[in-house]
């Protein structure tokens, strides 16, 4: 981390959360942040579902919630980097404060509710991009207010989908009431084929993943793996936020939403290494929670993500975060023999079962 970044960083702490976390995008946006652009080498060189990577450390959903970083973000050192999420209408979300910094956990308690522009304006954004090298997805959510959740995931990719690389299903955020219902089996399938039937008659198909809680017990997650296999999704992210508080320490921890940060990684990371066990090799997995450091990022990889994402840490850590961890992976990688990252996919799985 440079000085600039670090003043930066010191200077937005001490802001509201949200206020510093726009004042970072304009920052970003401004230019005046020195980004490293690609980072990528023959072992961290990938493939996720369909996709080429440069390298596996992708930013997850949230950070750019309305598309108006892509151009920037996408020569911050990701391999990938996903917006959103993006719901049908506008709509502004639940009552400010809706974040909150839990320093002493390195760790952050989100009630946003899916706040963003509506397709329409981030389409037409994600349109007007320059595409290159690192794939940029889109996170669908539903409003709020939908008399039909399940056929909002559905809309947005219809409006969306040809402007991005691939797509991410979330029913899995707290923050709306009842949206986490859409995780059970016979709702979830039936969601998922109105996604697909979006999918399909798209110009060109791209891939679908299902972004699932960490709070689900081994039983929801077997039949969750079943329905994604059986309904042709590209892969699964896994996971958003928490609601445990578990062992946290902060002032803030009481608050309402959902817990990411540090306190996540050993749930979110058992909870991937359950469903590599369940589907056996055959879906990408996408390890997110509670990453810091390349020694992370790698212990995902090993419990069998193909890639991962990272959120939270950068608010500690900074946006250089990213192409930190990517070139401490080359460094791993390299450290024990493995010519390509997903040669390590999955090798110490059993670890975390």
């Amino acid at each position: 981390m440079n000085l600039l970044e670090s003043s930066g960083l010191a200077i937005l702490r001490q802001i509201d959360p949200e206020t510093s976390h726009a004042l970072a995008l304009k920052g970003l946006n401004s230019g005046l942040l020195p980004l490293p652009g690609p980072i990528t080498s023959p072992r961290l060189g990938t493939m996720m579902a369909d996709l080429p990577l440069l390298n596996p450390v992708g930013l997850a959903a949230g950070f750019d919630k309305n598309a108006t970083a892509v151009a920037k973000l996408s020569r911050a050192g990701f391999g990938f980097i996903e917006v959103g999420a993006a719901t049908p209408l506008p709509q502004d979300g639940n009552p400010k404060p809706r974040l909150f910094r839990l320093k002493e956990d390195r760790a952050a308690i989100n009630r946003f509710g899916f706040n963003n522009d509506g397709m329409t304006a981030i389409a037409a954004r994600l349109e007007q991009r320059k595409r290159g090298p690192v794939p940029v997805g889109l996170n669908l959510g539903a409003n709020k207010t939908s008399q039909n959740r399940a056929a909002d995931f559905a809309r947005v990719l219809a409006t969306c989908g040809p402007h991005v690389d691939f797509a991410t299903v979330n029913v899995s955020s707290p923050n709306t009431e009842k949206l986490r219902d859409l995780q059970g089996p016979a709702a979830l399938a039936a969601l998922l084929e109105g996604v697909m039937e979006a999918r399909a008659s798209l110009q060109v198909p791209i891939p679908v993943f299902l972004k699932i809680a960490p709070d689900l017990n081994e039983d929801e997650l077997a039949a969750i793996a079943e329905v994604a296999l059986s309904s042709r999704l590209s892969g699964i992210i896994a996971t958003n936020t928490t609601l445990s508080r578990e062992g946290l320490k902060s002032a803030h921890k009481g608050e309402a939403g959902g817990l990411s940060g540090a306190p996540v990684f050993e749930k979110s990371t058992r909870t991937l290494a359950k469903l590599s066990q369940l589907t056996q090799g055959q879906l990408p997995l996408i390890g997110v929670g509670g990453i810091s450091s390349a020694e992370e990022a790698y212990a995902k990889i090993r419990a069998g993500a193909c890639a991962v994402q990272l959120y939270t840490a950068m608010v500690y850590h900074g946006l250089s975060l990213a192409a930190r961890i990517a070139k401490g992976l080359d460094r791993l990688l390299t450290r024990d023999g493995y010519a390509n990252v997903a040669e390590a996919v999955g090798t110490d799985r059993d670890r975390w079962l």
